[in-house]
């Protein structure tokens, strides 16, 4: 089963057990996130989400928080002799996929206090 996910406003197809290199999270290493943006499931049955499909999480553990090579960027105008070079290194985070699963519904906690409210207003 794969899932295509969205974090950090961009799109990653992952399956359990990859590592995805994803736009920097404030989170600890060795931690576990969970991600309920899952856009499409695929596998024996393919679900496409509206934006999102509903009742799925993906649970993703931090293997380490690093920076990407750096960029070079120039600047120059020509004829000017203004010439300027910065570097760049963005951050990111490593992430190993552990699973794909389906949420688990909560017991109807709102039934039962509403019940408990209307027996309070009866007496």
């Amino acid at each position: 089963m794969y899932a295509i996910i969205e974090c950090g406003g961009k799109q990653y197809k992952v399956q359990e057990g990859d590592r995805v290199k994803v736009e920097k999270i404030a989170a600890e290493v060795g931690s576990t996130i969970t991600i309920d943006k899952v856009l499409m499931l695929g596998g024996d049955k393919t679900m496409v989400g509206t934006p999102y499909v509903a009742g799925y999480k993906v649970t993703c553990k931090v293997e380490n928080q690093d920076k990407d090579k750096k960029i070079l960027v120039f600047h120059y105008k020509a004829k000017k002799n203004i010439r300027k070079r910065y570097g760049h290194r963005q951050p990111f985070t490593r992430l190993l996929v552990e699973k794909i699963e389906k949420v688990k519904k909560a017991a109807k906690k709102v039934a039962a206090e509403g019940t408990e409210a209307a027996e309070q207003v009866e007496a």
